[in-house]
């Protein structure tokens, strides 16, 4: 299986703290995203993933989150199939020390 990018929670912490403008997609469930997100991130569940593939661009590189990494990472694989750019923040929200809203 191919490897998939991945980004750690203190690398992509610091990209958007030097102002980098990131294409963040959490896909956790609704309840889970109540607790907060990364500020930036856009929505899209898991399961809603294969429906909204028309607001990927083949331009653009996405960074996935989810809890832990896992569901994030399946995101991944699927996406890089199809061709997309992608990265896996590793940790998940589980580990994430930045800003939430």
């Amino acid at each position: 299986m191919e490897r998939i990018e991945t980004i750690s929670t203190e690398e992509l912490k610091n990209k958007l703290e030097a102002g980098e403008q990131l294409e963040l997609v959490d896909v956790r469930e609704d309840e889970e995203v109540e607790q907060g997100m990364i500020p930036g991130a856009k929505h899209i569940r898991m399961g809603d993933i294969p429906a909204n593939l028309d607001y990927f661009n083949k331009d653009k590189e996405y960074i996935f989150i989810c809890r832990s990494s896992r569901r994030s990472e399946n995101v991944c694989y699927y996406l890089k199939d199809q061709g997309y750019k992608v990265r896996n923040m590793v940790g998940g929200m589980l580990e994430w020390t930045g800003d939430v809203k």
